[in-house]
């Protein structure tokens, strides 16, 4: 049972999928801090000061200053702001993603094409070419009558 155990994680696919994870976990901070930390502000810059992080409406009673007193208070809380930043995030990580894939599929291609092409051979001259050849002669060679 543990050789069984041993051969299924020494297997490529499961340390591929491992480090996939592990790197994936450290993309998705590098991608929240983009969105938090640079996207954000350039929206908000072209709305008008518009933060969409802060962005909620109350459903239940009462005014509050931010989502995290509303919800310390107890009171539901319609985070519209919080799920456009999901939305960013997920887009920016799925077209991060798209392009690693449609890089490694292009380094996969050029791999797979063989780099030494045997080059053209010169053969000579083709069939119709001697028949040609063959029939001018042989008008040459006749006497005109």
């Amino acid at each position: 049972m543990i050789n069984e155990f041993k051969d299924f994680i020494a297997k490529g696919n499961v340390m591929d999928m491992a480090v996939g994870i592990i790197i994936g976990a450290a993309f998705t901070a590098i991608v929240t801090s983009l969105v938090g930390d640079i996207i954000n502000p350039v929206i908000a810059l072209f709305t008008g000061g518009i933060d969409f992080s802060g962005w909620f409406y109350v459903l239940g009673d009462g005014e509050f200053a931010s989502i995290e007193a509303a919800t310390e208070a107890g009171v539901p809380v319609f985070a519209v702001g919080q799920f456009i930043m999901a939305v960013i995030n997920f887009l920016i990580i799925a077209f991060v993603v798209f392009m690693l894939v449609k890089m490694v599929n292009r380094i996969k291609a050029a791999a797979e094409t063989p780099d030494d092409v045997a080059p053209e051979v010169p053969t000579g001259p083709s069939e119709l070419d001697v028949l040609l050849e063959i029939r001018d002669s042989l008008k040459r060679a006749t006497p005109a009558e």
